[in-house]
């Protein structure tokens, strides 16, 4: 089944070094996911919406609901918010300790 997504659901992004599928973004004060891999001084997207898997802390459970913010230095998702970008909320199943990822809203209303 294909799923096409809605104007505003990503946004163009040209990065000056070549980009993996998989890589969170943070541009300002916004967060996008390269779902595709992007090449060096080249137009590709960034998703901004939708449901997407992100790596997280093991050892800390996130509640579903939970605002959660991209800690660039380590590479994963927090509920931490200091300097890190916000970038959505933790569907209602939440993430156990244990867990290695949570499952996201990205760009949901903080």
């Amino acid at each position: 089944m294909n799923f096409s997504l809605a104007p505003g659901d990503r946004v163009d992004y040209t990065p000056n070094t070549a980009i993996a599928a998989g890589t969170i973004v943070v541009f300002g004060a916004g967060v996008g996911l390269a779902d595709q891999d992007i090449p060096a001084n080249q137009l590709g997207a960034l998703s901004v919406r939708g449901l997407k898997r992100l790596v997280k802390a093991t050892g800390s459970a996130i509640t579903g609901g939970a605002k959660l913010y991209w800690d660039a230095i380590n590479e994963r998702v927090t509920t931490t918010v200091g300097s890190n970008a916000y970038v959505g909320i933790a569907v209602p199943a939440g993430a156990a300790s244990a867990d290695t990822t949570v499952l996201v809203l990205m760009g949901h209303a903080a």
